[in-house]
């Protein structure tokens, strides 16, 4: 999955971005949601969700809380 993805399917379910960077190893984006939930997203695909809102954004990607290589 790619960040601009992610980003179109968590703010269609009504949860605003609120800050895109790429990560300190610049090897993908680090993205935040006004929910506090923060995936990071790796240039190879794999994706990472954490934060206060993770469950939330996790079931908007169909994605399990803090996976990887989905």
């Amino acid at each position: 999955m790619d960040a601009d993805k992610i980003v179109a399917l968590v703010t269609a379910g009504g949860i605003e971005l609120t800050d895109r960077r790429r990560n300190v190893t610049d090897d993908g984006w680090s993205l935040s949601f006004a929910n506090g939930a923060t995936v990071e997203v790796g240039d190879d695909g794999s994706a990472r969700i954490a934060g206060k809102g993770s469950k939330t954004v996790a079931g908007l990607l169909d994605l399990p809380v803090a996976s990887r290589n989905a």
